[in-house]
């Protein structure tokens, strides 16, 4: 029996998640026990600019860059976007000074996890569902026993369908958000 489309797609999406969370654990702790803390308070600067490059993707996207294949484009995008999240994390720690960055790392973190759920799990649970179904009518299931076998992993695909919905509201938030932490970050920095 195949495993279902939640163990097949959706444990991988998980565990990338989870990984990003442990990287951020352990680069917070070395910089910790290395007295490297500092390099943490200015991690948001760099994380921050790969976030922005990861938006040349949507450029390329939407055709305002001609140059590359966008799947080259995706790719770069996931990567800027998963190391910047990460370099942000890492800046902000566990550190509770202020709402406004944390709002701003709560948005960025729904946003990632909306991001990898189209990335990573849309087309791979498309083309999984779309197998499952092919193999199962050519094993000679009839479509009322193929709807009941296939049932959690259709309502399991229809919710995920829906990540753009999630996906690009929480950018503009997290965007609005961000700007409004640098901005204040610049009106009250104590330049000496």
């Amino acid at each position: 029996m195949n495993n279902s489309l939640f163990q097949e797609k959706v444990v991988p999406f998980l565990l990338t998640f989870a990984l990003l969370m442990v990287g951020t654990v352990i680069a917070d702790f070395l910089l910790h026990q290395f007295q490297l803390v500092w390099i943490g308070r200015y991690l948001g600067i760099p994380g921050t600019i790969l976030i922005l490059l990861s938006f040349l993707y949507t450029l390329r996207k939407r055709k305002m860059i001609q140059v590359g294949n966008p799947k080259f484009w995706l790719n770069l995008h996931g990567l800027f976007t998963w190391l910047g999240t990460l370099m942000i994390l890492v800046h902000a720690g566990i550190h509770f000074n202020a709402i406004l960055p944390w709002l701003a790392i709560i948005a960025m973190l729904i946003n990632v996890i909306s991001g990898l759920t189209g990335k990573f799990l849309l087309n791979r649970a498309q083309r999984y569902l779309s197998s499952k179904k092919t193999d199962l009518l050519q094993q000679g299931m009839s479509s009322k026993s193929l709807e009941k076998e296939i049932f959690w992993d259709a309502v399991t695909f229809d919710i995920m369908k829906k990540w753009r919905a999630v996906h690009f509201p929480i950018t503009l938030v997290f965007s609005v958000l961000s700007l409004i932490h640098i901005i204040s970050i610049f009106l009250f920095w104590e330049w000496k």
